[in-house]
């Protein structure tokens, strides 16, 4: 690989990428904040010959940097349209200017919005579902999503809507994995692999850990979803119980990968078994006394 332009690396998932391109690629890391992994302190969400220097000679970006879900209500949201779209649209101009060949947007399973819940049954999460913004992150993730999208007939444009990665309880980070969330390296990885992809000039993949579910689980999984993970991971199950925690009664909703898996070769190695198993990354919080 050429040079490589990662913004957000001061943050969780930014400056795993750009440790592990740096093993075969010249990275340009961008933050704010300083950091192991930043090499450019600048705002995304402003103009700067810092930041414009930062893409000379560029190849490919890998644009991290946001404000996140976790910010609502504590960030006006004229700062998260700044940096959440008008940065994002802002880098992918500098990258169409100074000639990248792709762009790879970090996006979040959050756009999906309202459509995550469906009366009755587990929504089966996947592409062809139509996001439905439901908060100020939200609407400023997708409208950078479409901002990277319109980009795509100059330049290759890859999204990827990444589950949950957040450091929490280990019950609650193993069950994730199940159905909704991520290991960091498994994000690594994704991104490695979207900056290697072919084929269409624009396009997007949700990443999440594997799930044993189907499409016919929907039902069950919302009326008895402990039966259903019994039935499907009888291992992970077992585990579970053995380490004094219940299985839940309700799954709301499923992160399906298949695209992603064929698109860009992606398959995800860490499950709830290794959290279980003490494997896991970003390391889990302790767990509530019970």
């Amino acid at each position: 690989m050429g040079r490589i332009v990662v913004t957000g690396t001061a943050g969780l998932v930014g400056s795993a990428i750009a440790a592990a391109l740096r093993r075969t690629a010249e990275v340009v890391g961008v933050d704010i904040r300083p950091g192991a992994q930043v090499d450019v302190l600048a705002d995304v969400a402003c103009r700067s010959d810092e930041l414009s220097r930062a893409f000379e000679n560029v190849e490919a970006v890998v644009h991290t940097a946001a404000l996140h879900a976790p910010h609502v209500g504590s960030i006006d949201e004229a700062r998260f349209w700044k940096v959440n779209a008008e940065g994002t649209a802002r880098l992918v101009d500098l990258a169409v200017a100074h000639g990248a060949s792709h762009f790879v947007f970090t996006s979040s399973t959050s756009v999906y919005g309202h459509a995550l819940v469906a009366e009755g049954r587990a929504a089966w999460i996947d592409e062809s579902v139509t996001p439905e913004p439901r908060d100020i992150y939200d609407v400023t993730k997708r409208a950078a999503e479409e901002h990277v999208l319109a980009a795509a007939s100059g330049i290759r444009a890859t999204i990827l809507r990444m589950g949950r990665c957040f450091s929490e309880p280990s019950p609650d980070m193993a069950l994730w994995r199940l159905y909704r969330g991520i290991d960091r390296r498994d994000v690594v990885d994704a991104h490695l692999a979207a900056l290697r992809r072919k084929g269409p000039r624009g396009e997007v993949y949700v990443i999440s850990s594997s799930s044993p579910f189907l499409p016919d689980d929907a039902e069950a999984l919302w009326n008895d979803a402990r039966g259903v993970i019994e039935a499907r991971a009888p291992d992970f199950a077992h585990a579970f119980r053995r380490a004094g925690y219940r299985l839940p009664a309700r799954i709301d909703r499923i992160y399906a990968t298949e695209k992603a898996r064929r698109g860009l070769g992606f398959q995800p190695r860490y499950d709830g078994l290794a959290v279980l198993a003490g494997d896991c990354d970003p390391s889990p919080l302790p767990s509530p006394a019970s």
